[in-house]
This record gives C-alpha cells, structure tokens and sequence, in this order.
C-alpha cells in the first residue's frame, strides 16, 4: 500500500489542479452587477482589437463578458514585475533577497499589497470607462463604483490565490496554468470563428490554410527552440582516498536557448495592458483617449517597437535572475569540477556568462519573431487574438514546463518506490 503512495499523489495533485482551473473557469462567466448584457455585447463586437484584446486573452475571455475576474492575474503580473525590477535596483529589495526564505515571504507579501493596490486603481479605472459607455451600466454613481472595485479586486486577490494553491498542492506553475487554462479554452471558439469568416467571404479559404500551416508551423519551431541546449563539457579529477580512487567522471552543464521561458512575453504584455488601461476601458469621444488607443493596436509601429524591446529585455532581465555564472563556477570549483581548458573561477565565469549572452541574444529573438508574426496576420485580417504568437507560445511552453514537472514528479516516485523495495527486500 505504501509503494503505490506517491503515484497517489501525483495523482491527487493533478486532479486537484484541474478542480482549481474549473474553478476559475467558472469565474469568468459570473458577471459584475449592474452591467446590461446587450449594451456589453455591442460594445465589445467594436472593441476586440488593441490591447483591449489582448487583455481579453489574458483573462481567459473575462473582459467580452465583463466578469469578476475581468482584470485576470495581470494586476499580480505587473506587481511581480515591480518588485523584480526594485530587487535589481534598490538596496533594501537586495537585502531581502539575500535572507533566504524569510526575505522570499517579504518580497511575496509585499508583491501581495501591489496587487491590490494596481487592482484597485486598474478597477477603479474600469468603472469609470464603463459607466462613460452610454447604457451600458443600469445604475451608474458611487455605489455602481464601489461595488465593482470591490469585485474586481476580491477577484483578483481570488485569483492569485488560486494560482499559489497549484503551485503547492498541484502540479506547480499556477500562474503561468491559470493563463493557459483561459487561452486554451477559447482557441475553439476562435477557431470556429475563423471557419465563420471563411463561409460569408471575408477571408479566403486559401488564407485560412496558410493561417493554419502557419500554426503548425509556429508550433514546432516554438517546441524546437524549448528543447534546444548547449551541452558545457565539466569534467571532475580522480581524487584518492585510502586505498580508493575516486571521481574521474565527466558530465555536461545544460544551458537553454531561452531560460527565461514564457515569462518575457507576459511580462512585456503586462507593461502594455497597464499604462493605457484606461484608454482602453474609457469607451468617450475623448480625442485624447482615442489617439493613445489608435497607437496601441495590431500592426502598429509603436506597439510593436515597444512589445518587441520589453521581450527582449525581460528576456535578459529574467535570464539573469534564474541563472548566474558566478555561483555556477563556485559551485564547480567547490566540487572539484572544471571546464577542459578554462582556468576554475572567475575565468569559468566569464566563459558561461558569454556562453549563455550569445543563447540569450538567440532566445530573445526567437522570443519576438514568434511573438511578433502573426500579430501582422491579425492586423490585416480579422484573425482572432487567441490565434495570436503570444497565445500560441504560452499554450506551448507552459504544456512542455506541465508535461515536464509531470514526468520528474513520476520519475521521482519511481525511484522512492525502488528504494523501498530495495530496503524491504534485505
């Protein structure tokens, strides 16, 4: 009974990590009070593209029906993103790092209190641009504005709850599953949508095909460069001890393409959805509004320069905080190993930190190519946002990161199991 334990757990944490993702599915179709379906219907039919958009993605389809999670995790997204940049440059963010798990709780609770804070502002905005929207809202005034801060921030809060809850009793990568789970479940939809479109004429069926070849396409080249590594060569010197020899064995340091995996293109979307949220959510005859808007859609020269430099840098940025060379040669000179021809140290150092620049420079632009292409295709056709590279490339990297965790969870009770065996066996 006890061999069959961790299975069991496994087991136990998937199926609780789909119960959570229902959970939040279910969320985005309870809607906020006081908004008249119909109005909601004919304002979103002109107001897909842009962030707005992409904001739609991100909330798993939350915003189109204009419910209680319509914010998503982005507001906890973007505090993330605040806290990590104040950890590169502020003394006292520094500190905190460096206490271990005490320092990692105050940076978690701090992260906390900004999400609340952007949610509020992000949702204070949000009741605004809705109650600007002629009949839109039944009842507008103080009460209608309170009432929806109040739900959009419990939401939110709801949210980041639940992704930490995957994070520890699931599968792991709550956040990153809780984006995937809403993506996923409107690619259907999309692709429907786009078939529609090929019936009453307004894209060719050619098109259609070449958008789908261009998929699968995306697809394979995304799992390509997720799997791609450059192997270091470290070898280990034979020590001896008494009458034993030891060591002699060589091994080889991984290094991926793209370290930083499917965080570079949240992050960069995040910093877009979150200085003109209320340029989006403001439906007004402002001029103001509506020229910050015009600049911030599909195909647009400053949206793309602006999405493509925040991939890149977070790609850097990220890159150097999961991964840094100077531990890496300590741990291989504390132990003993050494790159063939490279002096142990800071020469080890410099070796992988110019290695791993040069993979970086590779994966932030493979990052952006596949990101940024087919945001051209919905620019000029009217693709929906989920057939989009930034969609595409999360769906793929958070399933290869999920199938992963997976299969060392499954390795890992397979190897408990035979040490078990091995003990009871004496």
């Amino acid at each position: 009974m006890s061999s069959s334990s961790p299975s069991n757990d496994l087991r136990n944490r998937i199926l609780f990590t789909i119960f959570i993702l229902a959970i939040y599915r279910l969320g985005t179709f309870v809607p906020l009070p006081g908004i008249d379906p119909g109005q909601l219907q004919i304002m979103m039919e002109g107001n897909q593209k842009g962030l707005l958009g992409m904001f739609n993605v991100f909330a798993g389809g939350a915003v189109s029906r204009m419910a209680i999670f319509a914010l998503g995790i982005m507001p906890y997204i973007s505090s993330s993103i605040i806290v990590q940049l104040l950890t590169g440059v502020s003394d006292y963010f520094k500190n905190l790092k460096n206490q271990g798990e005490v320092g990692r709780k105050k940076i978690t609770q701090i992260t906390r209190y900004g999400t609340v804070l952007l949610g509020t502002i992000q949702g204070y905005g949000l009741a605004v641009g809705l109650e600007s929207s002629s009949n839109l809202v039944i009842n507008p005034g103080l009460f209608f504005k309170i009432s929806t801060v109040t739900t959009i921030v419990a939401g939110t809060i709801f949210l980041m709850w639940l992704g930490e809850q995957i994070t520890q009793r699931g599968i792991g990568n709550g956040i990153s599953l809780i984006i995937f789970s809403g993506i996923v479940a409107e690619i259907p939809r999309a692709l429907v949508t786009t078939f529609e479109l090929g019936k009453t004429g307004a894209i060719s069926g050619f098109m259609i095909f070449m958008i789908l070849v261009l998929l699968v396409a995306t697809i394979m080249f995304i799992v390509f460069m997720e799997r791609a590594l450059r192997k270091i060569l470290i070898n280990y010197p034979k020590r001896q001890m008494g009458n034993k020899i030891y060591g002699g064995d060589s091994s080889h340091l991984p290094l991926k393409i793209n370290s930083a995996g499917v965080i570079p293109a949240i992050f960069a979307s995040a910093l877009l959805l979150l200085p003109v949220t209320f340029s989006n959510f403001s439906i007004s005859e402002n001029e103001t509004f509506l020229n910050i808007s015009s600049f911030f859609s599909q195909g647009q020269p400053l949206y793309m320069l602006l999405y493509a430099s925040g991939i890149i840098f977070f790609t850097f940025f990220y890159t150097s905080i999961v991964f840094n060379p100077n531990e890496t040669a300590e741990n291989l000179r504390k132990y003993g190993g050494f790159i063939p021809g490279i002096r142990p140290g800071e020469s080890t150092a410099i070796y992988i930190d110019n290695i791993l620049t040069k993979l970086t420079t590779i994966g932030a632009l493979y990052l952006t190519l596949v990101c940024l292409m087919p945001e051209f295709l919905i620019a000029n056709y009217p693709i929906p946002f989920y057939l989009g590279g930034t969609s595409i490339l999360i769906v793929v990297v958070v399933a290869i990161d999920t199938v992963t965790q997976i299969q060392t969870r499954l390795m890992s009770s397979q190897y408990e199991q035979l040490i078990k065996k091995t003990k009871f066996g004496k």
